[in-house]
């Protein structure tokens, strides 16, 4: 086995757990050492999954409370804070926001957004710095990766993402 099919089935494991998975572990089903199940975790990380290092192993952040979900959403920077509420209003947190640029290739940010208060303070940040969100690097067009706690609370998300004429498509 590969390095590529161990990280593919890494990455299978952590989705399919709801507890952390010590790298001892992970390196004894694979008979490897620690420090390649750490750097195989590295590498995932380098390209966009969100895993966490907790006390007791390696996980999907809001795996321990739920699901882990992609949004594909497109908006101007006017509509930041009215996207972020309707994430968290209905029961999700914001992980991290990514654009696949022409020139850069894909960019992603971690935002951890959970509440108004949270949202307000990054579009605070913006208008205090002068700074564009990623999204305007791409004519708005971005990803976010959401945790939320079951698939109703997803489902209120995507409606009213598209109520707001906001969402592109949801995974």
């Amino acid at each position: 086995m590969n390095g590529e099919e161990r990280r593919s089935i890494i990455l299978t494991k952590l989705n399919e757990s709801r507890a952390p998975i010590s790298a001892g572990t992970l390196a004894s089903d694979f008979s490897v050492t620690r420090q390649i199940i750490v750097a195989d975790i590295a590498l995932l990380r380098a390209a966009g999954y969100p895993i966490s290092a907790k006390n007791r192993g390696y996980i999907l952040d809001g795996k321990e409370n739920g699901l882990i979900k992609r949004i594909a959403v497109k908006h101007g920077k006017e509509e930041v804070s009215t996207e972020f509420y309707a994430i968290v209003d209905n029961g999700g947190r914001v992980i991290d926001v990514i654009v696949h640029h022409s020139v850069y290739g894909k960019i992603s940010a971690e935002l951890n957004i959970t509440s108004r208060y949270e949202a307000d303070e990054f579009v605070r940040k913006i208008a205090e710095t002068g700074a564009n969100p990623l999204s305007l690097l791409t004519e708005g067009l971005h990803i976010h990766t959401i945790a939320v706690k079951d698939e109703d609370t997803f489902e209120r998300i995507v409606k009213r993402l598209k109520e707001l004429n906001i969402l592109i498509e949801s995974t």
